[in-house]
């Protein structure tokens, strides 16, 4: 009961304020813009990703990629695929033939004439570059050309970029104009800043040169999307288990992990880097303050002094709202665990000595302790800021009110519940 109430009024908070309130926060936001809209206002590389299939009618069979490249109205090329071979940010030097697949990018009218003009199937749905163009796995980044480098003085065609090192340059900007034909033919210089289109590991490999210093931020581990499918069954299955089984959830979880070690999802080097170690000596210092407020009687004796000290006649929703706000305000600094270690004692000892429910008291911190709707502190929060490009100010305006409904739902609906069983008994 407790979760479909906030849910309902979470929708209902999304449905009239907040939504409203997150699209002014964003127009109004001095942020950078999205990394899509830089390249196409700054370089003018914009439109979308298709897959061109050569029939055997085409001209372009036989012919070189580079050569391609310099058709007129020809669009981005960025993979190719012959055969088995698959190849993203492929050589100038490699030949097209008959059930070859272009990967290319641009609007989609300039695409479309290019496809009937050559003789190409056009699919706007990636059936073969669908893994390499992942944006977690290739992209777009923005490179600049130190003075030390080995490259001033040379053309990318000269550096072989895209056959050595598997970045394509899409376009320069030098002294505030850009250069976007005929760029693989154009000496470098110091200060130069290149457009590149490569695989974010490729990019990280080229970049140890430095040669050029990538100014884009992009992802730097290994990216494994075709291990995707591998790793939402054993997450589903071991949480299905979890559910239905009588099997410790610790020892579960741990069966999960060593599902994703053994089929390559995780290396064990990333699985320990993932570790918040701040986390586990946090837990472990916690827990036996929990059990020293416990059992030395602090929790009990501050419970007591806290109602001495408070006005006659107060209603028990009231210590309830304050135990649940406290208790947020733990979650801001410390971890949801943490703050339902720290604070369930002291909830217990204070119903107990107002004359509450101790069960409700804990069920309200237990929920409370995740009430954390404001900072990045909280993992699940964590995971939307950084894709969605939320500020603090942003989670703060919109998560701060939302966490207010939060708690009074929160401390309703346990009443309502205790009530009701109390009723029904």
């Amino acid at each position: 009961p407790v979760g479909i109430a906030l849910i309902a009024a979470s929708l209902l908070y999304f449905r009239f304020f907040g939504d409203k309130k997150l699209k002014e926060e964003t127009e109004t936001s001095v942020a950078p813009a999205r990394t899509e809209s830089y390249f196409a206002s700054t370089y003018g590389i914009e439109g979308d990703v298709f897959e061109l299939v050569v029939t055997a009618e085409s001209p372009l069979v036989g012919m070189a990629l580079g050569e391609v490249e310099n058709l007129h109205d020809a669009p981005l090329m960025l993979a190719l695929q012959t055969g088995n071979d698959t190849r993203l940010s492929p050589s100038a030097d490699m030949r097209i033939w008959v059930g070859s697949v272009l990967g290319v990018m641009g609007a989609r009218q300039q695409v479309q004439d290019f496809a009937q003009n050559q003789f190409l199937r056009l699919s706007s749905r990636l059936r073969h570059f669908g893994d390499l163009f992942n944006p977690s796995r290739a992209g777009i980044s923005e490179a600049v050309i130190p003075p030390t480098s080995r490259y001033i003085g040379k053309t990318a065609a000269d550096l072989r970029l895209r056959k050595q090192s598997g970045i394509s340059l899409l376009a320069i900007n030098r002294d505030k104009k850009v250069m976007r034909e005929d760029v693989r033919k154009v000496p470098l210089r110091a200060g130069d800043m290149l457009v590149f289109h490569s695989i974010w590991q490729d990019l990280a490999v080229a970049a140890d040169s430095r040669d050029f210093v990538v100014v884009t931020d992009y992802p730097k581990g290994e990216q494994r999307p075709h291990k995707f499918k591998i790793a939402m069954a054993i997450f589903a299955i071991t949480i299905l288990i979890a559910l239905t089984s009588k099997l410790p959830v610790s020892l579960i979880l741990m069966t999960g992990v060593a599902g994703m070690l053994v089929t390559g999802v995780l290396r064990m080097d990333e699985a320990y880097a993932s570790i918040n170690w701040k986390t586990v000596f946090l837990m472990a210092g916690l827990i036996p303050l929990g059990w020293a407020m416990d059992s030395s009687g602090t929790a009990a004796w501050v419970a007591g002094h806290t109602v001495e000290r408070l006005p006659e006649g107060v209603p028990i929703w009231m210590l309830e709202i304050a135990i649940a706000l406290l208790t947020t305000a733990f979650s801001l600094v410390i971890s949801h665990v943490g703050a339902t270690i720290v604070m369930v004692p002291l909830a217990i000892n204070l119903a107990l000595a107002a004359g509450g429910n101790p069960t409700a008291f804990a069920l309200i911190v237990a929920l409370s302790a995740s009430n954390n709707l404001m900072t990045a502190s909280n993992p699940v929060i964590s995971m939307i800021t950084g894709p969605a490009n939320y500020t603090s100010r942003q989670l703060w305006r919109v998560g701060g009110p939302l966490s207010l409904i939060y708690t009074c739902v929160v401390v309703l609906v346990i009443n309502l519940m205790f009530w009701w069983t109390s009723r029904g008994g």
